[in-house]
């Protein structure tokens, strides 16, 4: 039987913090969890939640992964909490160490993330920072390794901003050689640290392009990723990136670019007619909401590798 193998890395703060036979067996288990091949219980554990931004997916489906593995989630709100009045990340991440068994952390600041693991004597997870979305990418994957059995030969494109998810797509895409497109317009690039990053891992450099032209990015590409334009914290430039970003919706023309049996996939929550219209949202390509189940089966078997 498959068991959940003790990452090397003791966090997952990153899609670079596991290996990308560590990636391929998370997949495998959450594939069984899926299926309810796989009963593990991880009795009288707790995951705490911290969530300095707002959340549906990535709450729910951790708090329903932790339930069906047997422990509990305490969901501490900033608003709620000392957090939220400022007492230092050093002290929160020292005593809730005391009380949970994990962390997982929404936030801004991937450097508030890193505080946080710093301090913490237990395992902290990033459930999302301005600069990766780990948890998604592994839902992502999985996703898409459902969808093609595996990663030989596929393409994945990613339409919009260079943005955390983008990010973890490159990163992710580097661990399994991959080819990634990112197709963005000029000065919405994904972070040049994560490129130099993805860059290094690659064995073919040429896997990875990045470009401001959304027509030649889809070209045959098996896989077409969206985003929202303006993430969160970034309401104040809604209205100028929708300008900027005319052009970068995946429509039926984009579509009709890509390979035949193409699919789509977007994080949600979105916006139609913005990143992506109505009809392709809700066409038979689609496989959104596979992709979001998948949050829960992935991190369910995230937790069943961390919490040892």
């Amino acid at each position: 039987m498959l068991k959940p193998i003790k990452l090397a890395s003791e966090n997952f703060l990153s899609s670079l913090d596991t290996s990308c036979e560590e990636f391929l067996h998370i997949l495998e288990l959450a594939k069984k969890f899926k299926n309810k091949d796989l009963n593990i219980k991880l009795k009288e554990k707790v995951l705490g939640l911290i969530f300095d931004k707002s959340s549906t997916r990535t709450r729910v489906s951790f708090q329903v992964a932790m339930t069906r593995l047997g422990g509990t989630t305490v969901d501490l709100n900033p608003i709620t909490s000392q957090i939220g009045r400022g007492e230092p990340i050093r002290d929160t991440a020292r005593v809730l160490s005391r009380y949970c068994d994990v962390l997982a952390i929404r936030t801004f600041k991937q450097t508030d993330l890193e505080e946080y693991a710093k301090w913490s004597s237990k395992p902290v997870i990033n459930a999302l920072t301005d600069l990766e979305h780990p948890c998604q990418a592994l839902a992502d994957f999985l996703t898409i390794q459902e969808e093609f059995l595996d990663f030989k030969d596929v393409i994945l494109t990613f339409v919009g901003d260079g943005n955390n998810v983008a990010n973890s797509l490159i990163l992710c895409g580097a661990l399994l050689g991959l080819e990634v497109r990112i197709a963005c317009p000029k000065g919405y690039e994904p972070s040049s640290l994560v490129l130099k990053k993805a860059y290094e891992i690659y064995k073919n450099k040429n896997l990875l392009k990045i470009t401001n032209d959304p027509n030649t990015a889809v070209l045959g590409a098996n896989v077409l990723y969206t985003d929202v334009w303006s993430s969160m914290g970034e309401e104040n430039q809604k209205d100028e990136k929708e300008k900027v970003f005319n052009g970068f919706t995946i429509d039926s023309d984009l579509v009709s670019k890509a390979d035949k049996d193409a699919i789509i996939l977007h994080c949600l929550p979105a916006y139609r007619s913005k990143e992506i219209t109505d009809e392709i949202f809700e066409s038979h390509k689609s496989r959104i909401f596979d992709q979001a189940e998948n949050r829960l089966h992935a991190q369910q078997a995230l937790l069943s590798c961390i919490i040892q």
